[in-house]
């Protein structure tokens, strides 16, 4: 019988599971990704999407199962407002929203180009309204009731969406929340970490506070520049936060957005929540998507990484050699085929030991003793010290020969 952290897919920590771990975890049962590839996404440096890229990558979210699809910024440039229209008209099964600054007029195009829904921005924190809008408190929270209601009249799923959240007085972030709900209008409230600087503790706090105060769904929306994005997202899911921002392969300005793979395969694997996303494209989306945006990732890019399953250590390779006919998730967490990922391989290189010297020579039906498999060892360390890299095929084929045929160094 498998166990919620061990499956023929995962096997993870039963610690994650133990009811002392999941009493006071109340994950929602309609938990909703947002992807915002397409708006935040782009504002990485350098990156940017054409019109029929948009498209293009839109219609691959959809395919993946992903909830919503933030198409774009229509005030950004005509081709993002075009990309916009386009998107919406597709009829895809996610709902399409577009971003909007507080300025009722940008609710009419939004409107105009076919989305479900809108999120509008303005800073939560009087310091980001001063020091980088120049606006007065006044002229921020007129413009936050004005658009928000601009929305409502327009028919939109309306998501206020408040920059800097998470550096505003939590007293002061509750009171100007509570205005717009009462004085405008908001469907969802969007907390945003902007800055990536909250801790998972204090977004389950605050999260459980603003639901508690507004009776309304509250997403969220953070960023990994100390690196705990995706636990300050699951923090805010695990209160009953009800969706959760993210883009593919965390691409976004800064350290980046939340990477969609991580929270959605967090949540299945850990936690035991399945968002009905397929899984099984993580790897083929993250490459599309990262290609178009000509962002190379780390190789061993947590899920998505090109050589994540790429094994050197002789160490593992014993491991892997020994165990992965009928025990094949004693020396990885997940499967392969799960995220659609390469299978595990053993390489080359330095840290090769005897078992991977043993493996290749199964590999390419070459017969040979004890003592030729260590000279053999010998010689595939040397020369990955002399080109800093593994090994191919044909320069092991070259050490073999060496050894097998006594020829020369």
């Amino acid at each position: 019988m498998q166990e919620p952290w061990k499956t023929d897919k995962w096997f993870i920590s039963p610690w994650s599971y133990l009811p002392e771990v999941t009493k006071n975890q109340h994950f929602g049962s309609n938990i909703k990704i947002h992807d915002v590839t397409l708006r935040d996404g782009e504002q990485q440096t350098a990156v940017v999407f054409r019109r029929e890229e948009k498209v293009a990558i839109a219609k691959k979210l959809d395919a993946m199962g992903i909830h919503r699809i933030e198409a774009g910024m229509p005030a950004v440039s005509p081709q993002d407002r075009a990309a916009i229209s386009d998107i919406a008209a597709l009829g895809l099964k996610a709902d399409i929203f577009g971003f909007a600054r507080c300025i009722p007029a940008e609710i009419k195009v939004i409107k105009e180009s076919g989305c479900k829904g809108v999120v509008v921005e303005i800073p939560a924190s009087d310091h980001m309204i001063k020091y980088g809008y120049g606006w007065s408190i006044d002229r921020a929270m007129k413009a936050s009731i004005e658009t928000t209601l601009a929305a409502k009249e327009a028919g939109l799923y309306t998501v206020f969406f408040t920059i800097d959240a998470t550096r505003t007085e939590l007293s002061r972030f509750l009171d100007i929340v509570e205005q717009v709900a009462t004085e405008g209008h908001m469907d969802a409230l969007t907390i945003a970490d902007t800055m990536g600087g909250c801790t998972p503790d204090a977004i389950s706090h605050v999260v459980k506070k603003v639901i508690d105060k507004l009776k309304k769904p509250v997403e969220i929306h953070c960023h990994q520049d100390f690196g705990l994005g995706v636990a300050n997202t699951i923090a805010a899911l695990q209160v009953g936060g009800a969706v959760a921002h993210t883009t593919i392969t965390g691409l976004g300005e800064r350290a980046g957005n939340v990477p969609m793979e991580d929270v959605v395969l967090a949540l299945l694997c850990l936690h035991g929540v399945d968002l009905g996303i397929k899984t099984e494209q993580f790897c083929e989306v993250s490459r599309f998507v990262m290609n178009l945006a000509k962002v190379t990732q780390p190789p061993n890019r947590p899920i998505v990484g090109d050589k994540l399953y790429e094994v050197e250590s002789g160490i593992i390779a014993g491991w892997v050699r020994l165990a992965r006919k009928e025990h094949p998730l004693e020396y990885i967490p997940f499967a392969p085929s799960l995220v659609g990922q390469k299978p595990v391989t053993i390489m080359l290189g330095k840290n090769s030991g005897p078992p991977s010297i043993e493996e290749w020579c199964e590999k390419l039906g070459i017969k040979a003793t004890d003592e030729e498999r260590m000279a053999m060892l010998q010689l595939v360390k040397a020369k990955s010290f002399e080109k800093k890299d593994l090994l191919t095929a044909d320069e092991f084929k070259v050490i073999v020969d060496q050894v097998l045929q006594k020829t020369p160094a």
